[in-house]
């Protein structure tokens, strides 16, 4: 005799999954005339004894998902978001611990900036309620919870950087479909995609300070690409890993996802022009196809856990 859990057919179900993905909300702190604003989009996971529910249909352990997106909300109204990463572990803890058959959370965070518009109102007081959202990059958290241990992955996409200069590619295999020229002095850009993964996993041991982390491993990230003289945006790469891990004591693991932002330089001698002179060049931007640099930068003796594919995180 077989029951819902265990089907008289040759299949097992798998590692399953389920909440409610890209929950947008904003949360505005009022401190009087003086007003914060945090931007997020957030994706609930949930895992544990499910297989009835696939096996039969049964929804008697399932937490239905449009109640994963009301606690978003009401979290954001009643503990308020001191960071997205705080935040996110709120949430983890919550699901694992109110409901029995829950025995893990993912929850996924982007973080969209703002930065206030300076101006006066008509009383003359300084306006204190005005923002334009930043586009440098989306901030990124990942908090996952087993009921024991905790994961907490950041980071970064969209982040665009470029040096003019400092920038050199030579000295690599040439076959007999290779057309590049070498060259020792160029253009270095590139979108950073980037995930740093804490060595916080104790809920009981103080927890980072999780916004001076970010800004403090993205100064890192930045100083670390505008001080290397590059040979290949592979050592840039690792530069900037490195730089992360040596001075943020609490960073085990950065990887990095890096396409290369080729610019070429424009021939203009059809018009009796020289582009490449000490006044400067000018460029064409070719957005695709693009050398894609990918890698993971540990600390020693510490393993490797940030998927290689980040598309997902």
């Amino acid at each position: 005799m077989t029951t819902p859990s265990s089907p008289a057919r040759p299949v097992l179900l798998g590692q399953n999954q389920y909440g409610k993905a890209e929950n947008r909300v904003v949360r505005i702190t009022r401190d009087g005339t003086t007003h914060h604003i945090k931007d997020l989009n957030v994706s609930v996971a949930l895992s544990g004894d499910m297989d009835d529910v696939h096996y039969s249909g049964s929804n008697a352990n399932v937490l239905p998902t449009d109640t994963t997106k009301n606690t978003v909300f009401a979290f954001a109204k009643e503990h308020g978001i001191e960071s997205a990463e705080q935040f996110g572990i709120h949430l983890a803890r919550h699901f694992v611990t109110s409901q029995e058959p829950i025995h893990r959370a993912r929850i996924r965070i982007e973080e969209y900036s703002w930065e206030r518009i300076e101006g006066t109102g008509a009383d003359g007081e300084e306006i204190k309620h005005s923002f334009v959202r930043q586009g440098q990059e989306t901030r990124l958290t990942q908090i996952t919870f087993d009921g024991e241990s905790w994961e907490v992955v950041s980071g970064l996409k969209d982040l665009t950087v470029l040096n003019s200069t400092n920038s050199e590619f030579w000295g690599y295999v040439k076959d007999k479909y290779t057309t590049l020229q070498e060259t020792h002095d160029r253009i270095l850009a590139t979108e950073v995609s980037a995930r740093w993964r804490f060595n916080w996993t104790d809920g009981e041991q103080p927890a980072p300070d999780w916004d001076e982390s970010y800004e403090q491993t993205k100064r890192h990230m930045l100083r670390a690409f505008a001080e290397t003289y590059s040979l290949s945006l592979q050592q840039t790469l690792y530069e900037m890993g490195a730089r992360i891990i040596e001075n943020r004591a609490e960073i085990d693991e950065v990887r990095f996802s890096l396409p290369n932002k080729h610019h070429f330089l424009v021939d203009l001698e059809p018009f009796g022009l020289k582009n490449d002179t000490a006044d400067g060049a000018v460029y064409f931007a070719a957005d695709r196809p693009y050398g894609l640099i990918e890698a993971t930068v540990l600390r020693d003796g510490a393993e490797a856990r940030i998927p290689a594919d980040l598309t997902n995180l």
